[in-house]
């Protein structure tokens, strides 16, 4: 070989060693960051922690198994109001029992998308309580909720609504009592009117600025600030302060990455923050933590926090929002449907 195909060869051998280089380098800056191996005994805790039961919104299953909820669920109340509730009431000429009364629930225990309720009138206590076995009942009342987030209660539901109590009270020889349908429907209406107007779902959008992020990463750092499993695959929340009650923050990013065959090789871009204001008490603060927790992670993960509409957010923006919040809180208290109580959580379910 001569010296000039020596070089020839030396050049080459140094440009494959400069290509598989910069090919490994690329790599590792497009491969998505992965969580830190080593945890504290307090991370490693929070990042194997049992998934959240969160309740539901619609208050479905607490309504509809009250004698299997959990002892956090069991201390959420159920009881009807008129507020926000079509009511028929039953006199009994004797005590039913909760097995009797539970016995004669219609199998669907909906109207359209809105639940059908029926709360016996404890014998012993006179209180108006959820259906439970081993307890004795001296009247009934059931209920049909008058609007939702799917809109109000029509002549349809409320009719089929009727055909439900009748039949229920049937069973133990009763006569209902039935509220005005027109009354009935109007106040259904308006009541959705002020809803739509006092509705508020906040969503903040963290982005990677740079690299992209594994599942397992950002699991990392949102548990570090208080984030815990939820149900739903690619889903993380703060809880209440108060057991049984709707988290005050969710955390949110493609399923499919969470459940990918191998989550460090899947890549993610962008997550959500999301409040549901008026599910949430006005002294959980939640805007403010929503806000700080935004911040937190976007300078943990090198991320950029902006609005539905990709714009970033600025201190002016935030200010606002949280003057408009104020606002809102003040209102709904004002028609006794203050953010977290029972009759907002069913309203904005």
């Amino acid at each position: 070989m001569s010296n000039f195909q020596m070089w020839l060869a030396i050049a080459g051998g140094l440009v494959l060693v400069v290509v598989v280089a910069h090919s490994t380098w690329t790599s590792r800056q497009n491969q998505p960051k992965q969580a830190e191996p080593f945890l504290t005994p307090d991370e490693l805790m929070a990042l194997e922690v049992t998934p959240l039961i969160e309740p539901s919104s619609d208050t479905d299953s607490a309504l509809e198994s009250p004698f299997q909820a959990s002892v956090g669920e069991r201390n959420v109340s159920t009881q009807l109001d008129a507020l926000i509730d079509v009511i028929a009431t039953m006199e009994l000429d004797a005590p039913v029992s909760g097995e009797a009364a539970i016995a004669a629930l219609p199998s669907i225990r909906r109207v359209g998308n809105k639940l059908f309720v029926v709360e016996g009138l404890n014998a012993d206590n006179g209180n108006w309580e959820s259906l439970q076995a081993q307890r004795y009942y001296s009247a009934f009342q059931a209920g049909i909720q008058v609007a939702n987030r799917q809109g109000p209660l029509n002549e349809i539901e409320f009719s089929e609504f009727v055909v439900k109590a009748q039949a229920f009270a049937d069973a133990f020889s009763s006569t209902p009592e039935f509220p005005d349908m027109h009354e009935a429907l109007a106040h259904a209406r308006e009541l959705d009117q002020f809803a739509s107007a006092h509705d508020a779902q906040l969503s903040f959008t963290l982005q990677a600025r740079k690299s992209a992020w594994s599942p397992g990463y950002v699991q990392q750092q949102a548990s570090r600030l208080g984030f815990v499993p939820g149900v739903i695959p690619g889903r993380m929340v703060v809880a209440s302060s108060v057991a049984g009650l709707p988290p005050v923050l969710v955390l949110q990013f493609d399923a499919r990455a969470a459940m990918a065959e191998d989550p460090n090789q899947a890549a993610l871009r962008s997550i959500s923050l999301n409040l549901d204001v008026p599910q949430v008490a006005q002294s959980e603060q939640a805007f403010a933590r929503l806000c700080e927790t935004a911040k937190e992670l976007s300078d943990a993960m090198d991320g950029i926090v902006t609005d539905d509409n990709g714009q970033p957010l600025s201190e002016q923006a935030i200010q606002i929002i949280d003057r408009d919040l104020r606002q809102l809180y003040d209102e709904l208290a004002a028609r006794d449907l203050a953010a977290g109580s029972l009759q907002a959580r069913r309203l904005f379910s």
